[in-house]
């Protein structure tokens, strides 16, 4: 009974670090219709900029807002000197974003030396709690909440405010979109911004979490494609059932029968997309 408890509370954990990363890439996905490869990348520079904000201020939280601010402004710079000009080319999409994962990569590299970093979170996190006679660590109880709480701020933002319309206006269409006033590259920058900062926060988490090194954007980049494709892009609630999906897939296959861990990860998407080729809750 302990191995099910103790397995079922690592898979909604590490569910709730698989929406923080591929929410933000289903948004992407979803509004600009972009082959993001760096977005693992940005993950690991997220973990590694709230490491050095942490290592010199001694504070978590600082850490998190500073990787996010960060990395936000620095997604809504890359959209907007980088990605615009592709014109939604799919090959070129791809290769741009190759490229710039492997730019930071290498400048990582350069500064950190390839060293495995981790953050020391506050003492109240660090602990265990004691519930039902099982003992669960607060970081990863931490993980569930800093999710749900991101998911009802991006549900309300994207289904009750004036920026979620046109968020969604643009979705549907940018040339009617454009035609009732909106400002669609302003809206794709910030998407691509707020994809940014959300991976940045998983950077951090994860640093906390598992630490940060080099290849490690590599490792979760599959992960997160395989929860938009679930999911289905541009849709937060497919992006939560991805999540859960691919964490108790990966979990439980890791533990039961490692040796067919990642077969057992990919197939479900394969059946998927063969009945549902938008996935489970994207739209044509």
């Amino acid at each position: 009974m302990d191995f099910w408890v103790n397995q079922t509370f690592n898979a909604i954990s590490y569910a709730g670090l698989l929406f923080l990363l591929g929410g933000g890439m289903t948004l992407i996905f979803g509004v600009m219709n972009i082959v993001n490869i760096a977005h693992g990348t940005l993950f690991l520079v997220g973990g590694h900029v709230g490491y050095v904000i942490w290592r010199h201020t001694g504070n978590f939280y600082l850490g998190i807002l500073g990787a996010c601010v960060a990395l936000g402004l620095i997604g809504m710079i890359l959209e907007r000197f980088l990605l615009r000009k592709l014109g939604g080319t799919l090959l070129r999409q791809m290769l741009m974003t190759m490229g710039i994962a492997l730019l930071f990569n290498d400048i990582l590299l350069i500064i950190f030396k390839g060293y495995s970093l981790s953050i020391n979170p506050p003492p109240w996190i660090a602990t265990t709690v004691k519930l039902w006679g099982y003992n669960f660590y607060m970081l990863r109880v931490f993980m569930v909440m800093a999710a749900f709480v991101v998911f009802i701020v991006l549900w309300w933002v994207q289904e009750k405010t004036r920026v979620g319309a046109m968020v969604r206006a643009t979705v549907d269409s940018e040339e009617v979109a454009q035609g009732v006033g909106i400002n669609v590259h302003l809206v794709s920058m910030g998407v691509f911004g707020l994809g940014s900062l959300l991976a940045a926060f998983a950077g951090v988490i994860g640093c906390a979490f598992m630490s940060v090194e080099p290849g490690l954007d590599f490792m979760v980049l599959p992960l997160a494609f395989v929860v938009v494709i679930l999911g289905g892009m541009g849709s937060l609630k497919g992006a939560v059932v991805g999540s859960i999906l691919v964490s108790f897939i990966s979990t439980f296959a890791k533990a039961l029968v490692p040796e067919v861990a990642t077969f057992s990860l990919f197939f479900p998407m394969v059946v998927i997309l063969a009945i549902k080729p938008t996935g489970l809750f994207g739209r044509a």
